[in-house]
C-alpha cells in the first residue's frame, strides 16, 4: 500500500467518524465528498504515472494459476454446448459424463508418461541396449495370394470405426449427449493438454488435475441449476381471455350438397 492510498483510507475513516451520528442528508454529502476525493486521488495517480493495483493476487500454486487461465477458455465453450441440450436431462447427464471421462482419459496418459520417464531416467540413464532383429529369408514375390477379389477388398478397406463410439466407450448414456460432448471436447482438448504440459512440478500437476475435474463438476452443477430455474413467459388475465375466445370461435363449416 503506497502513501497516497494510505492517506486516502485515513481521510475516509475520519469523515465517517465525524458524520456517524448525523442526518441522512449529511450522509449523502459524505458519500459525494468521498466519491470526489477518490476520483481526485485516482486522477492524480495517473498524472504521476502510477497505476492503481486492481489485479487479483495470484495463487500460491502455479498449477492453480495455469488452471484458472484454462477455465476462462474452456468453461464458456462447454456451457454453450451443455445448455443447448434442452430436450431432457438425460442428454445433459450424458454430455457431462463423457466430457469428464474424456478429460481423465486425456490427462492420465500424460501423468503416467511423466512418471515413467522420471523412473527410466533414474534406473536406466546410463544403460544402452542393443536389439538384434532377425529378418526372414523368404522373399515376398514367392507368396501366392488365394483370396478372392472381394476378400482382398474387404481386408484392404476395412470399415472405419465411428470415432464417437471409441470416445464414449464404457460410458453409455444418451447418444445425442455423447455426440455433443465429442464435438465440444474437440474444441477444448488441445488447450487442456497445452496447459498441463506447461507444468513439470509434480505438485502443480496434481493440483491442476484434481482441481480441473472438481471444477468441471461444479460448473456442470451450476449450469443445470440455471437451466432448472428458467422462468416461463408470464401471462395475464386479458391475454388468457382473448386466447380462450379465439379458440372458441367456430371454424369454416362444411356445406353438404344433396345429390
Amino acid at each position: 500500500m503506497n502513501k497516497q492510498e494510505k492517506l486516502l483510507r485515513e481521510n475516509i475513516r475520519h469523515m465517517i467518524r465525524i458524520v456517524k451520528q448525523r442526518t441522512v442528508s449529511d450522509e449523502n454529502k459524505l458519500r459525494e465528498m468521498i466519491r470526489g476525493f477518490t476520483e481526485y486521488e485516482i486522477s492524480t495517480m495517473f498524472k504521476e504515472g502510477q497505476t492503481p493495483d486492481v489485479s487479483p493476487t495470484p495463487n500460491k500454486s502455479t498449477g492453480i494459476n495455469v488452471l484458472e487461465e484454462l477455465l476462462k477458455k474452456i468453461v464458456p465453450v462447454v456451457e454453450t454446448d451443455f445448455k443447448s441440450l434442452t430436450t431432457d436431462s438425460e442428454q445433459r447427464q450424458s454430455f457431462r459424463s463423457h466430457i469428464i471421462n474424456a478429460v481423465i482419459n486425456t490427462l492420465t496418459p500424460a501423468k503416467i508418461n511423466t512418471d515413467a520417464a522420471d523412473e527410466n531416467l533414474q534406473e536406466y540413464g546410463d544403460v544402452e541396449e542393443e536389439l538384434d532383429i532377425v529378418v526372414g529369408d523368404v522373399p515376398d514375390d514367392k507368396f501366392i495370394d488365394i483370396r478372392t477379389a472381394a476378400e482382398r477388398s474387404a481386408e484392404e478397406d476395412p470399415e472405419e470405426e465411428d470415432p464417437r463410439d471409441s470416445f464414449g466407450a464404457g460410458i453409455g448414456g444418451d447418444e445425442t449427449g455423447r455426440n455433443m460432448a465429442y464435438q465440444s471436447f474437440k474444441k477444448i482438448e488441445s488447450s487442456i493438454i497445452d496447459s498441463y504440459e506447461l507444468l513439470s512440478n509434480d505438485e502443480d500437476q496434481e493440483l491442476f488435475y484434481d482441481y480441473l475435474i472438481a471444477n468441471l463438476k461444479l460448473y456442470f452443477d451450476k449450469f443445470e441449476e440455471e437451466l432448472a430455474g428458467t422462468v416461463e413467459e408470464p401471462s395475464n388475465q386479458a391475454y388468457d381471455m382473448a386466447k380462450d375466445d379465439a379458440a372458441a370461435q367456430p371454424g369454416d363449416e362444411e356445406i353438404e350438397f344433396e345429390v
